[in-house]
């Protein structure tokens, strides 16, 4: 049996779900709302995502002095870290554990919109749901799948422009973030090498798009363009991290 399973009872409910809304309005549309309506009913695990994130920005520079400090000797650095973080009741993993909890429901979303189901018998502008890139043969087929993967290139290239940024506009060794400096492996640790290739990883989904149906595509796009709205209102007036900048799209 597929590790992958255990989620069926939850795909059965968002194919419902996805079902009644096609009742009302194109699949497609069915789509792109539902997408919405989960990613509104997870907003709260990013506004406390991007508070912890907010705290490891505003301890940085304690951090990167408390490293400075006591370079070269691990057990004090990490007797010194915990005292600061106790101080400041935070963590250095505070806003990792609601990003983690948003992962099954990506993953049901994910199931639903690739796995085989009368849902992607529907047509955006005549081309089937079901469509992937390698199956394109019409003229139709290639401009619509071009504009949506061109659209989630956009929403990518604004990520990546933040992510951009917030590295330029954050000193430290290497050219890294001052935010890195907070972050729980930042301890003693080297610069992780290729890091200044992180702002590119954002277009990483305009491939992964290129190779699921479409209606995964549509999946992709608005929960792309959802995060690049809610990041950018979360962390109005404050820089964002570099590396989640990058892989927030």
């Amino acid at each position: 049996m597929s590790v992958f399973a255990v989620l069926d009872p939850a795909v059965r409910l968002a194919h419902d779900a996805v079902s009644a809304l096609a009742a009302v309005v194109p699949t497609a549309l069915a789509v792109v709302l539902f997408t919405a309506l989960v990613r509104l009913a997870l907003h709260p695990l990013a506004r406390s995502a991007a508070r912890g994130e907010k705290a490891r920005m505003r301890l940085a520079p304690k951090v990167a002095e408390l490293n400075r400090r006591h370079k070269g000797k691990p057990e004090k650095l990490q007797a010194a870290l915990t005292e600061l973080y106790r101080e400041e009741k935070s963590s250095p993993f505070a806003g990792f554990l609601p990003m983690l909890v948003q992962i099954p429901f990506f993953s049901v979303m994910y199931r639903l919109f690739t796995t085989p189901n009368d849902l992607l018998g529907h047509t955006l502008a005549g081309v089937p749901l079901g469509l992937h890139l390698g199956e394109a043969r019409t003229a139709g087929q290639y401009a619509v799948l071009g504009a949506l993967y061109a659209a989630i290139g956009a929403v990518c290239w604004v990520g990546f422009r933040r992510a951009r940024r917030a590295w330029a506009a954050s000193p430290g060794p290497g050219g890294a973030s001052a935010a890195a400096a907070a972050s729980p492996t930042a301890a003693g640790a080297p610069a992780v090498p290729g890091a200044r290739l992180l702002p590119y990883l954002s277009f990483g989904t305009v491939l992964f798009a290129a190779f699921v149906p479409l209606a995964a595509g549509l999946y992709l796009l608005t929960t792309t363009a959802w995060t690049a709205a809610e990041r950018a209102w979360l962390h109005r007036g404050s820089p964002v991290p570099a590396t989640a900048a990058a892989l927030a799209a």
